[in-house]
């Protein structure tokens, strides 16, 4: 009787961002022209984020993969485990102008030093490598979580990055509730996740190699890394931190918008 009304069985759907922010669009456009002037000038952009923390043992992962008629994987018939299970925060940063992904996988704490962390291993593997001469990095992020603009941690710590490699450092956030538009999820997260379905993430070597495994049709290359550092939960900055960071905002929503020099810097 429901089907000859129409009705069908469907599951929930992930469409609702909460209220939008009067200046989306304006702040969509202005991180479209920062993100072409910066790739015009062959300077660094990358896209960042933490991905959805991983079960490590033997439980179910979404998704199927092809086996043999009865011979699925067995895994737990639960997936309610207490703390001391151990979890992986992969987090990526995607480099737009060449379509490569880096991945961190942090056993301990998802904090804006894990972030900065993370950025700082992209640099130190391939950014000053690929990027030589630049003199500038370009960061989008999602408006909250460990690269949220409201921590002072993450801008601490983007400060000591400016200051160890030299790089100015300029970020633009997304406004809050989009964090779906964000490249890292559906250039380099989105394909992580087909190229492990169904498959249990075991041990941390499992999600590393997985997630170093993946690549597209359109030429996709991932380096991953396991970082097993521990990072302080609430660690709090001080005013006297804060006035060490040089940071420039934008007339544009300078909360979204910024800039953080290196200390050799000076503002002209």
């Amino acid at each position: 009787m429901l089907r000859e009304m129409g009705y069908s069985l469907q599951a929930n759907r992930k469409t609702e961002e909460g209220e939008d922010h009067p200046d989306r669009d304006a702040q969509f456009q202005h991180i479209n022209n920062e993100v072409r002037l910066a790739l015009k000038r062959f300077q660094p952009v990358i896209s960042v984020d933490t991905k959805k923390k991983e079960l490590i043992g033997n439980y179910r992962n979404e998704g199927r993969q092809w086996h043999r008629q009865g011979e699925a994987e067995r895994v737990l018939g639960h997936d309610f485990p207490d703390p001391s299970v151990p979890r992986a925060y992969p987090y990526g940063v995607y480099d737009l102008g060449r379509n490569r992904g880096f991945v961190n996988v942090g056993t301990d704490h998802d904090t804006a030093a894990f972030a900065v962390a993370s950025i700082r291993g992209w640099w130190r593997a391939e950014g000053q490598r690929l990027y030589s001469t630049t003199e500038r990095l370009l960061i989008t992020a999602d408006g909250g979580g460990s690269n949220g603009y409201r921590l002072r941690l993450w801008k601490l710590e983007l400060q000591r990055l400016a200051n160890q490699t030299g790089l100015e450092i300029a970020v633009c956030h997304f406004p809050p509730g989009t964090s779906k538009w964000n490249k890292v999820e559906h250039r380099l997260f989105s394909f992580i996740s087909s190229n492990w379905r169904g498959e249990p993430l075991r041990d941390y070597q499992t999600v590393v190699r997985l997630i170093a495994s993946t690549t597209t049709a359109k030429g996709l290359e991932v380096t991953c890394c396991l970082d097993r550092r521990k990072y302080k939960v609430g660690r709090k900055v001080s005013p006297t931190e804060m006035k060490t960071v040089h940071l420039i905002p934008h007339s544009f929503h300078g909360e979204w918008n910024y800039r953080i020099l290196p200390k050799r810097c000076r503002q002209l």
